[in-house]
Order: structure tokens, then C-alpha cells, then sequence
């Protein structure tokens, strides 16, 4: 019999297991995938991680690299921890932070700190965070690091480390019920290679995602226009995690009405690809949308792309692609803006339509108004001249702004005049829901009064409370892995 049995095997979970293991603790996770789809949503990310620091001395022990000769000429800049919570607030839309957002912040620091004393490696974010500026490599936007192999990297680092720590993993193992006599925890129901099974345990860590792979649920808590959004990651987040907690008592917590969601490849599969090589899993995204405009079918603009730096708009200008006539757009650029573009749209399955001409471009955008989608681009050029003297920078907001539209674009405007110009179709894309379950910041779930479930504890996307109308990039993997090392104390404390 194992002491704890962590369901799920994604970043959380795995920082889950490696935390009870240094205490101590038997450990068995059970993953309903095979072994070549296990991960869950980590293995899709780009593996950015969001922490507070207040210089390079904060980042230097966690670098793989300092040898790199960019370090010499590299400005990190400093990210507080007013800073982050300030970003995390902004998404709150008037309400306070949560004390799981104040112990997330807190720290933030110390739980890449842990995982790097777990063999997990980290590399300066030089092509997605920085632009050269006076020679000097220019970090925006408070993401410093990312894990060395990216998401892949980062589970596949966090299972060797799990592994040689001396815990056990059973895949093609679904959980179906958690066991619970006389107020304890005594083991977890499962079907295993299509066999049902009992797995005798004294703690159980749900770190088994959301339920964004859910069509039903989708429509139900988010809205029914979220059926048809791609799922970005696995197939296999449903929200069983929710039932069985909420099967025992357990409080749903949090945004329900919300999710994490990107502009896609309106072409993209429905799930995630993992036949892609992982540095490839994220390349159907399209976020590079503030150096150009983004269409609908009617032909008119719908967001400012220039609100602010991508990090903290992407989420939101998910969900407005998926509220646009048959959820989907059109992101265009001229060739100016080339170089700055993300490597995703140089994918070799990217959609893209190319044209000499703008009249040549929109002509072949199948189902878009034509004649709007021409004026609105006239009207945007025509705007952009107001702000012409004002340099482009793409480290900061800078003020580079359209004039006189109903929609104006508050930074990055620049008009659309060299060719050849480009269209890439996009839609939704979802990553995972906000709404979970209530917990302490020890990672306990709670019940509706409040109090623990003895030796039930939850982690990474099940965690509500945590996230409401958005987030700021890279925070997501940061709060699994804290809250899935404080669900791994926890556990064995209570044992």
C-alpha cells in the first residue's frame, strides 16, 4: 500500500510526489494516459515560469548556462513582488487578492529555487521575452526564465527526479471513486488497462487538471459558444478530479466563468499534438497580434491589439476571437513587423495567405466582407499617421497610437504599407479553466464551513481561487508547482 496516491502527472502533480517523497512518504501516481500521452497540459506549454526578483543575482543560481557570452549584454530588469501582484489584480477585476495569490507571489522565488535543487534546469527567455535594443538584450514583460526543454522538458526533469526519489507511476490507471470510511481517506477506486481495481492509500493529491476537454462542461459553466473552441492540451482533462472532490464534501471555489484561451490556427487539430516535437506543441498559437490588426468576418476590428504587452492580453483575446461570428478571425501584418513575429508563425503547418497588395490580400480571405475588411484597413492606415514620428519599440508600450477610430490602437500602430502582406486565420484555442476547488494555502481541500477533508488535498488546476479574469503568462506553471509542493508536505505531514 502506498501512503499517498497523487492522480494526474502533470507539473503539479509531479512536484506533488518529489515534495512527500522528501518527506518520507510512499508514493504512487496513477495517470488515466498511456505512456506516451502522460504529462497532462505541461507537456504543451512553452515552459515559461513568472517569479519575483529583484535583480540578476536572484536569477544566477538558476541559470544552466553562465557562460552564454549574451549575459554580458543582457538588462533582466527587476519583477517584484508589488509587481506581480499588481498584474495578478489587474485580472481581478475589483476584487482583492486572494491569499492564494499573496502566497503565490510570496513565494514564487523559492519554489523555482526548489525545483532547481531537483535537477530542473532554466534558460534566459532571449526568443520570446527580449528584444536586442542598443546592443543590449532587452527583457519586457517580468518573464526572465524558462525551463531548459520546455514544458516536455520541464515533466520529463520532474519524473526522472519522482522516479529517483523512489516513487511508482501505474498508467492507463482511471480514477473513478476516492475511498473514504469513518472520515479517512482509505484508497481510490480505478480502472486499469480496462480492469477495476482498488488502490488502498492514506492521502490522495488531485492533481488531475480542469475540465476544459469537457464539451458539456465547457457549455455549461463558460458559455455555450466554448463547445466549439480547440482544446490546446490533453484530450483527457473532463473534470473528474471536481466530481470526486465534490463527491466527499469538497467546495467548488473560484471563477467558473472563465478560462485561459489563445488566438489559434483556425486549422489546428482538436486536441493537442504530440506527434509535433515538443519545442513544436505550441506553434498552432498565434500571439504576435499587437505588431499587425485582427479582423472578424464582418470585416471590422474587435479588440485594441495594442492594449498592453502580450502576456497580459492573450488570454482575454482568446475568448474575443471565440465571440466573433463562427469564432474565428483573420490576424494581418506587413512585412516591417516580420521579424518580430513568434517562430509559431513560421510553423511549418502554419495557415498563412500572402499578397503584394492589400486589395490582393483581402480578395482572398474566404468569407469576410471584402469591402469592410478594405475600409477598415484603409481607416486603420490612414489613423496610424497621427503617431508616425513615434519610434516602435517592441520592449515596451510605446505609445505608438492610432487617432479618430471608433477602436483605437493604443500602442504598436503601425501602418500597414510593405509588402508582401500576410493573413493568418485564427480561432480559440483553450488551455485550462479557472474554477476548481476551494483549498488552504497548504493545499488541504476545504468543504462548504470551511474545513479540511482529512487527507485530501489538491493542486495545479484544481485549485480555484487562484486565477479570475485572466493571468498574467507563465504563472500557471509557477502556481502548480508551489501548490503541488504544499500538497506534498501537507500529505505527509498528515499521514
Amino acid at each position: 500500500m502506498a501512503d499517498i496516491i497523487i492522480i494526474g502527472s502533470g507539473n503539479a502533480a509531479l512536484c506533488a510526489g518529489i515534495a512527500a517523497l522528501e518527506k518520507g512518504a510512499s508514493v504512487l501516481m496513477i495517470e488515466i494516459a498511456n505512456e506516451h500521452e502522460w504529462g497532462g497540459n505541461s507537456r504543451y506549454t512553452a515552459g515559461a515560469m513568472r517569479f519575483a526578483f529583484e535583480s540578476f543575482e536572484d536569477l544566477k543560481p538558476l541559470i544552466r548556462d553562465l557562460d552564454d557570452e549574451r549575459l554580458a549584454k543582457t538588462d533582466f530588469g527587476t519583477y517584484t513582488k508589488e509587481k506581480f501582484l499588481g498584474d495578478l489584480k489587474h485580472f481581478n477585476e475589483g476584487e482583492p487578492i486572494t491569499e492564494l495569490q499573496q502566497y503565490l507571489v510570496d513565494n514564487s522565488l523559492s519554489v523555482l529555487q526548489w525545483l532547481g535543487s531537483h535537477h530542473v534546469k532554466f534558460d534566459p527567455s532571449y526568443a520570446r521575452q527580449s528584444f536586442v535594443k542598443n546592443g543590449i538584450h532587452t527583457f519586457w514583460g517580468g518573464l526572465a526564465l524558462d525551463v531548459e526543454g520546455e514544458g516536455d522538458g520541464l515533466v520529463q526533469a520532474e519524473m526522472r527526479e519522482f522516479l529517483r526519489l523512489g516513487g511508482t507511476i501505474h498508467y492507463n490507471c482511471a480514477a473513478e471513486e476516492i475511498i473514504q470510511e469513518n472520515g479517512e481517506i482509505t484508497g481510490v477506486k480505478c480502472v486499469q488497462d480496462g480492469v477495476p481495481i482498488v488502490l488502498p492509500c492514506k492521502a490522495v493529491i488531485l492533481g488531475c487538471g480542469g475540465f476544459e476537454a469537457n464539451k458539456q462542461l465547457r457549455e455549461q459553466y463558460l458559455g455555450e459558444q466554448w463547445g466549439v473552441a480547440k482544446v490546446r492540451g490533453t484530450r483527457h482533462n473532463m473534470g473528474k478530479g471536481l466530481e470526486m472532490a465534490t463527491s466527499l464534501g469538497a467546495a467548488l471555489h473560484g471563477f467558473f466563468g472563465g478560462c485561459h484561451a489563445v488566438p489559434m490556427d483556425k486549422n489546428m487539430p482538436d486536441y493537442g499534438n504530440l506527434e509535433l516535437p515538443f519545442n513544436e506543441r505550441k506553434h498552432y498559437r498565434k500571439i504576435s497580434y499587437l505588431y499587425g490588426i485582427m479582423l472578424n468576418e464582418e470585416g471590422k476590428r474587435f479588440v485594441d491589439e495594442g492594449l498592453d504587452m502580450r502576456n497580459y492580453t492573450y488570454a482575454q483575446f482568446g475568448k474575443a476571437v471565440l465571440e466573433q461570428p463562427n469564432s474565428h478571425a483573420w490576424q494581418i501584418f506587413d512585412e516591417k513587423v516580420a521579424p518580430y513575429l513568434y517562430a509559431e508563425y513560421r510553423f511549418r503547418y502554419a495557415t498563412v495567405i500572402e499578397a503584394d497588395t492589400l486589395e490582393e490580400l483581402v480578395a482572398k480571405l474566404d468569407g469576410i466582407d471584402k469591402n469592410a475588411a478594405l475600409k477598415t484597413i484603409q481607416e486603420y492606415n490612414e489613423s496610424t499617421k497621427a503617431s508616425q514620428d513615434i519610434g516602435f519599440d517592441p520592449t515596451l508600450k510605446d505609445g505608438k497610437t492610432t487617432t479618430g477610430l471608433e477602436l483605437n490602437k493604443t500602442n504598436w500602430a503601425n501602418c500597414l504599407d510593405t509588402p508582401p502582406f500576410k493573413a493568418y486565420p485564427v480561432t480559440s484555442g483553450i488551455t485550462f479553466t479557472y474554477g476548481g476547488v476551494r483549498t488552504s494555502k497548504n493545499a488541504e481541500v476545504l468543504n462548504e464551513n470551511g474545513e479540511p477533508i482529512k487527507g485530501l488535498y489538491a493542486c495545479g488546476e484544481m485549485v480555484g481561487g487562484v486565477f479570475f479574469h485572466g493571468y498574467p503568462g507563465g504563472s500557471g506553471l509557477t502556481s502548480g508547482a508551489l501548490f503541488g509542493r504544499e500538497a506534498g508536505y501537507s500529505a505527509s505531514k498528515g499521514l
